[in-house]
């Protein structure tokens, strides 16, 4: 979250797209629904050099873009600034293509086919840190996640080194590991939204991770998504 976000709750939104009537079109919902879209760019180069500049919290990305691929400027800048929120906003819903999203750093995928509403509520609900896909794909990035897991990260799980999670903590990243939304979460626990974001913040910062997917293969590879 950029700071003046936190001042002001503006999210500021960039939005990547290499045809400029469907780019204009989603550049103008998102202002008309509130969010303040600081660029726009229609190719892959562009788009890292525009992103830099105008320092978004939410990236609007499409995967098919001149001159750079989406998932190469997605990793390049998630890269650059890990705070920084990517939700793809593709016409394919090609498996392939929704794991290598994520794999690049992306938190969130949504089809074209979305509705304005269902785009506006994404970004809203990206910015704050959930992650958001269209229905059916969630469940293919949590097997995917599985499956990251079955081969070992470097450093063993039980390495006594390891940093101590607090009960909370480790309460939290067991729901997460479970594909539960940080409102989910929330509700679960009886606690608010920000105080599960704080409760991510801090486990990334102690075990030196940098995104979701990082957090959720962690917590699968201990167990925790099993308790």
């Amino acid at each position: 979250m950029s700071e003046q976000q936190q001042q002001d709750g503006t999210v500021r939104v960039m939005v990547v797209d290499d045809h400029p009537m469907w780019r204009d079109a989603v550049a103008r919902d998102l202002a008309e629904a509130g969010f303040d879209v600081v660029a726009t760019a229609g190719d892959g180069e562009q788009a890292v050099r525009r992103a830099q500049a105008a320092a978004p919290d939410v990236l609007v990305l499409d995967l098919n873009l001149p001159l750079k691929p989406g998932v190469q400027v997605c990793k390049e800048l998630v890269a650059a600034n890990p705070a920084l929120r990517v939700l793809v906003l593709s016409a394919s819903g090609e498996h392939a293509d929704v794991l290598e999203a994520v794999k690049s750093g992306a938190t969130g995928y949504l089809l074209k086919s979305a509705s304005t509403a269902e785009l506006t509520d994404a970004v809203r609900r990206t910015a704050v840190g959930d992650t958001v896909f269209t229905p059916g794909l969630a469940g293919l990035v949590l097997g995917e996640y599985r499956r990251l897991a079955s081969d070992p990260a470097p450093g063993a799980p039980d390495d006594p080194k390891a940093p101590q999670l607090t009960d909370r903590e480790t309460e939290v990243l067991r729901l997460v590991a479970k594909g539960l939304s940080y409102k989910q979460i929330a509700e679960r626990l009886v606690i608010s939204h920000r105080t599960v974001q704080n409760h991510v913040q801090n486990t990334l910062g102690k075990l030196q991770l940098h995104n979701r997917v990082e957090l959720v293969r962690y917590a699968i590879e201990r167990g925790l998504d099993d308790e």
